[in-house]
């Protein structure tokens, strides 16, 4: 039986690393580490067709055999710190009468990217109160061509209610170009105009690599799909990132998120990536990631990404003293300084070593650490020595070092201070463990996280290093994924499309969530998503007025079997059990096509009340976590049976004097929809019967929330 293999590649600051997983078994055949080529002509694209090759050749991988080939990128971010971009032409559009705020909501100036880095740009502007014809597009273009423009940006007030014109100047242009409306569905001219100008920077470069790397796997007479992971945490195909570039940006993280959750079902946790120089930080609640729009260098844009914050801290970086006491640690690394750590030098390499300071990079403060040998040789000691040193590192782990070795590296320290090694590991991991609470526990707070369900989730080389400490100081669980080293290749390899549109609407109505969860089902499909994996969920943001909706499904490819081992109904119990924190009272609903349901009853006392509540866990046939709510009403049977079930809760839900409609999701044995973008009972009441006229079975079911 030949093997089923998806490749994933994740290209990082330092490293770009590959794996190869057999889908039909579910394990890891073999995985490669290959220095990121940002030097190359072809830039990182380099290091991902040498990770490709190096895999199959070093795992005798068949060209036949790989399915799937999917890759994270750093370029759209690279190119924007380094301000690596093309100069951009801006086309603004309106009617007469406002031409002046048009202008001024879209001729956007020079962006600045970094200190003294700027995305470029020039402008002009078009009245469409008049017909648009080819000669004044042409023009336009024309002179921004010879301005230096190297891609243009369309932008045209209420452009995304009608994008015909944009759409026309787009069509006559000779050079690469895009629109705000290609990017999203919101109003606000001027965030959108400044979105599609930073995508249209990075784009030609962006094209470039695309071609490079579909070509190269073409090359090796691999006919497998090439997708790139975005920064939402799904993948999706080259020709999106040919147009969209920037919805690469945070992929890496989003694919370690993504890796994580495949192996570790978690509802409510804070997955915490140790790299080498910095550790991400990202929170889970009810299953999912949590997603917000991207601020790019102090900008704000329409694009949505996982909600990843940075520590300038891990498992690599360098101790700072005073010289009578460690005073911090980080944000430089001995990546960055270029220092093997003490931790996995030979014993006798650090004999006779002395403390002495020094600048990891020029314009640094000399308050760095590290050992000099007696050869003259130096060594950081980093937050990894430390961990190795107190032996936190479990066995095996790949962040295990010489323990001797630690050991001796921190006497070193410590008797320079007057204290013990001990006493010097701590003091350096207490530091670091600092940095990554000052931002874990706002995230907490801020996303309203119940500490008692909070599981701790570490990823990357670093894992072992410091999540264990730091979910120590919160007295919390925590977990280290599998193969955390590299949980973002595995992240990419096995991530799911997701879809999303936005679209302005003062009050969201039945047709209208009905309209765009069409939009996004039909985009999954086209990407590659399976029709009976798709779950589809709507939200209104009130204040903003923006309704959203969202689309995720597994990949599908034409060998037909799914992405992942399916799980059976015991194997889904137990897990459910481990979801709920709980042993027993754990009850199973029902079984769906592609569902598992389960609730269990819960008790809480206050004084002297005692309430109940009934959380309700929604799992896929693969075992992921689709559905979690705290208490809820589960209603099943004929499509006709639940609508009328529904109706009479929401006129009880009225009549008691809540104007408001409980959030309603329903589930067909094939799709899961939510209708919490309504709120409106009757609005609610008539999109739940409307969609259930659509169901794919004739048992169906839905589940309300309560309070």
């Amino acid at each position: 039986m030949q093997r089923r293999i998806r490749v994933g590649i994740d290209v990082g600051g330092t490293f770009t690393k590959a794996v190869a997983i057999d889908m039909v078994q579910g394990k890891i055949i073999g995985k490669v580490t290959v220095p990121t080529t940002h030097s190359s002509s072809e830039g990182v694209s380099t290091g991902i067709v040498q990770a490709l090759k190096s895999l199959m050749q070093k795992y005798d991988i068949q060209n036949s055999e790989i399915e799937l080939i999917s890759h994270s990128t750093t370029q759209a971010v690279n190119a924007l710190l380094e301000g690596d971009t093309a100069k951009v032409g801006i086309i603004g559009m309106g009617v007469g009468l406002e031409k002046s705020n048009v202008m001024k909501r879209t001729n956007v100036k020079d962006v600045e990217l970094a200190p003294n880095k700027f995305l470029h740009t020039c402008y002009r502007f078009l009245d469409t109160s008049k017909y648009l014809d080819d000669r004044q597009v042409e023009e336009a273009i024309a002179e921004l061509k010879a301005e230096g423009a190297e891609v243009i940006v369309i932008s045209e007030a209420y452009g995304v209610d009608d994008p015909s014109n944009e759409q026309f100047v787009m069509s006559k242009s000779d050079i690469p170009s895009t629109a705000g409306h290609e990017l999203t569905g919101i109003y606000g001219l001027e965030i959108r105009t400044l979105t599609a100008a930073i995508n249209a920077g990075i784009l030609p470069k962006a094209t470039g690599t695309a071609r490079f790397v579909e070509s190269a796997v073409r090359n090796e007479n691999i006919a497998a799909p090439v997708l790139i992971m975005k920064g939402d945490g799904g993948v999706t195909d080259m020709s999106t990132f040919k147009s969209k570039p920037i919805i690469t940006v945070l992929s890496g993280p989003a694919a370690s998120v993504a890796g994580a959750l495949l192996h570790l079902r978690v509802i409510d946790g804070v997955f915490i990536e140790v790299g080498g120089t910095s550790t991400n930080v990202c929170v889970i609640k009810d299953g999912r990631p949590e997603v917000r729009y991207v601020t790019i260098m102090q900008h704000p844009t329409c694009i949505r990404s996982l909600d990843v914050r940075v520590a300038g801290v891990a498992g690599g970086s360098l101790v700072r003293w005073s010289g009578r006491k460690i005073t911090d640690v980080g944000p430089r690394s001995a990546h960055i300084a270029g220092l093997p750590y003490s931790c996995f030098a030979a014993p006798e390499e650090l004999e006779g070593g002395q403390i002495i300071t020094f600048r990891p990079k020029e314009g640094d403060p000399i308050d760095y650490i590290a050992i000099e040998s007696a050869g003259g040789k130096r060594f950081a000691i980093t937050n990894t020595c430390a961990a190795n040193a107190l032996g936190i590192v479990p066995e095996g782990d790949y962040a295990r070092a010489n323990q001797t070795s630690a050991k001796m590296a921190l006497s070193i320290l410590g008797n320079r201070l007057g204290i013990s090694a001990e006493q010097a590991s701590e003091m350096i991991l207490d530091a670091s463990a600092r940095k990554v609470l000052d931002i874990v526990e706002p995230m907490i707070k801020e996303y309203k996280l119940k500490k008692e369900r909070i599981v701790f989730i570490g990823g990357g080389g670093g894992a072992s290093v410091l999540v264990p400490y730091v979910a120590r100081k919160l007295q919390l669980q925590h977990k280290i994924a599998e193969h955390a080293e590299v949980i973002s290749s595995i992240g990419v390899a096995a991530a799911m499309i997701h879809e999303e549109a936005e679209k302005t609407v003062s009050n969201p109505m039945p047709e209208d969530i009905t309209a765009l969860a069409e939009q996004v089902k039909k985009t999954a499909l086209e990407r590659g998503a399976l029709p009976e994996s798709i779950t589809i969920q709507s939200e209104y943001i009130s204040e903003r007025s923006v309704l959203r909706v969202t689309a995720m499904g597994n990949v599908s490819l034409d060998i037909g079997t799914t992405n992942a081992p399916v799980i059976n109904p015991e194997e889904a119990h137990v897990l459910a059990c481990e979801l709920f924190g709980i042993n027993e009272g754990v009850q199973r609903i029902f079984d769906m096509k592609n569902y598992h349901i389960f609730a269990c009853e819960t008790s809480k006392k206050k004084l002297f009340l005692k309430s109940k509540k009934q959380p309700v866990l929604v799992l896929d046939k693969y075992g992921r976590v689709r559905l979690s709510v705290d208490n809820a009403a589960i209603f099943n049977g004929s499509p006709d049976e639940v609508a009328d079930k529904v109706n009479t809760m929401l006129e009880q839900h009225k009549a008691s004097g809540n104007d408001l409609a409980p959030q309603v999701h329903i589930l067909d044995g094939v799709k899961l929809m939510d209708f919490s973008s309504l709120t409106a009972p009757e609005h609610v009441a008539k999109a739940v019967r409307d969609e259930l006229k659509k169901a794919a079975t004739k048992d169906v079911a839905a589940i309300v929330r309560i309070g």
